[in-house]
């Protein structure tokens, strides 16, 4: 009797783990592969800038890969920061850049879930694909906002401070400020944003722009403030100034209309969180938005 030869496929060992300095080079081309209308060296300037950002002890640099026999199959990069709200420090997690190849796609969980091990931190989805939605909020993320409000700033109405002064984050303002502040401010420079102080007697008050473009007109995005009422008390310096790079419009988050601001309030894609603490409005600082401009 001839015996029946049996062709069993043994699975490839597959394993997640950190991502090391060493991944870089093959971890670009990985993200390159599944971002095929993004080039390679969008990605580049992006590694780079996590390579050399604070990050909290004990968490990734980067985010974290799936290994198959040796070879990067799938990625999720993970921005940790602290934040820091009236003195009191808390972590906050931004996933961006998730890709599996499509024959490894059912171990997406392994990638996932890291960013969600932690209840400590805050994770935020600030930009969900549409068809992703109901996944999303199924899986416990909260809606914090569901819309902008595009502004003509230098339409608003003028400070009531007495003095008043718009200076780059560069300069130490001479009044009271967070130092924490004046740390965010200057590392969301080095990654290309407009960092600026509004300065009066009273205080210092910080504000993170990041240079974004519509077909082909120039405009601004608010990444961070104290709160959504300081861009509104001081829109109109803060326009003038912004206007010097012909950014006379301001894209902010919000929930609907903002009185005292001249503009249109849009319905657009929802931000998320889960964890404990809810994300301010106006705070976008240490995402892939305000980082790389996504």
């Amino acid at each position: 009797m001839q015996g029946t030869r049996i062709n069993a496929r043994i699975p490839n060992r597959v394993r997640p783990r950190e991502i090391g300095e060493a991944d870089i080079p093959e971890l670009v081309d990985l993200l390159a592969r599944g971002y095929a209308f993004l080039p390679r060296e969008f990605w580049q300037p992006i590694i780079a800038g996590l390579s050399r950002r604070s990050v909290p002890a004990g968490f990734p640099r980067y985010g974290y890969v799936i290994e198959s026999d040796g070879r990067l199959v799938g990625a999720i990069i993970l921005i940790f920061s602290t934040i820091w709200t009236d003195g009191k420090a808390s972590i906050r997690c931004n996933g961006s850049s998730l890709y599996i190849d499509p024959a490894f796609r059912i171990y997406a969980p392994l990638l996932t879930s890291r960013a969600l091990k932690d209840k400590g931190v805050t994770v935020l989805n600030i930009t969900p694909a549409p068809h992703t939605l109901k996944m999303v909020e199924a899986s416990g993320f909260t809606k914090y906002s569901d819309g902008t409000f595009a502004a003509i700033p230098i339409f608003s109405r003028n400070p009531k401070a007495r003095r008043l002064q718009v200076i780059s984050a560069h300069d130490e303002p001479d009044a009271p400020f967070d130092p924490h502040d004046r740390e965010l401010l200057l590392e969301h420079a080095e990654f290309g944003c407009t960092s600026l102080w509004c300065v009066t007697d009273k205080q210092a008050y910080p504000f993170v722009f990041r240079s974004r473009s519509r077909k082909r007109l120039p405009y601004a995005q608010l990444v961070y403030c104290l709160g959504v009422e300081d861009f509104v008390q001081f829109a109109r310096p803060i326009g003038l100034h912004l206007a010097r790079k012909l950014q006379f419009v301001v894209v902010l988050d919000a929930n609907g209309t903002l009185p005292g601001l001249f503009g249109k309030y849009v319905r657009t894609r929802p931000r998320y969180f889960l964890g404990p603490d809810r994300p301010r409005i106006g705070d976008l600082a240490y995402t892939e938005t305000a980082l790389f401009g996504i």
